[in-house]
């Protein structure tokens, strides 16, 4: 049995445990893990952990992510995403390219973000997304975070591409909502990449067909090599 981690581009409409699965099956063994939720309309960079390695997930908790992320202006959704259902609409031309930019630069900092009930956040042992799903709604403590770095990518209304580095714990589709509050409207993310956790890049994943034995990396000798 191989012990090691796997750097997998995972695709939209999977969830991080079906991806989980995929590897068991692929690598006919039990003790896999993760290193980190992705959403299912999320894609990219996802750290399988195989074998004994199951047991370094703290060893994640304190890498930077990376992501790029759309998000949509006019419409709120009952999921911060594409995936939900809109609830609101409201105009947004008064968003211009130079307003885009100065509210990103408000950001960059340490912040409290409060988890969006779709998040897997735990309350009294249960996930938030499953209270979601019930209709539930409860008290969430907000949480700080880092955002390292926040920088337009694309403005092409009404979508507008941004790029972010950030501590563990951030929510893109929080973020993305309080960047749309700050713009004077309201917004739902609609695609988000995660482009790296720590020096895991998608230059570093693999598809999901491509995953066999001879794919697990070492985790001594890919922290070495990554200066890790």
């Amino acid at each position: 049995m191989r012990n090691g981690i796997l750097v997998v581009n995972k695709p939209k409409g999977l969830t991080s445990h079906d991806v989980v699965n995929s590897v068991r099956r692929a690598l006919k063994m039990r003790r896999v893990g993760h290193a980190g939720t992705l959403d299912p309309l999320a894609t990219g960079v996802l750290v399988i952990l195989v074998g004994k390695c199951t047991k370094l997930f703290n060893h994640f908790l304190t890498f930077d992510k990376e992501y790029v992320a759309t998000l949509t202006l006019g419409s709120r959704t009952t999921t911060g995403d594409s995936d939900g259902k809109i609830i609101e609409q409201r105009d947004y031309h008064g968003v211009t390219q130079d307003k885009v930019v100065g509210v990103l630069s408000m950001f960059p900092g340490e912040l409290m973000q409060v988890p969006p009930m779709v998040s897997a956040v735990r309350h009294q042992g249960q996930r938030l997304y499953v209270l979601a799903r019930q209709g539930k709604e409860v008290v969430r403590k907000p949480r700080r975070v880092h955002i390292k770095e926040l920088q337009l990518v694309r403005f092409n209304l009404p979508e507008i591409q941004f790029y972010l580095k950030c501590s563990r714990g951030t929510y893109v589709r929080q973020l993305a909502e309080d960047i749309a509050q700050e713009l004077g409207c309201i917004g739902f993310v609609s695609q988000i990449e995660r482009r790296g956790i720590g020096p895991f890049t998608l230059h570093n994943a693999i598809d999901l067909a491509e995953v066999d034995e001879a794919k697990v990396m070492p985790f001594a000798a890919v922290m070495h090599a990554q200066g890790g």
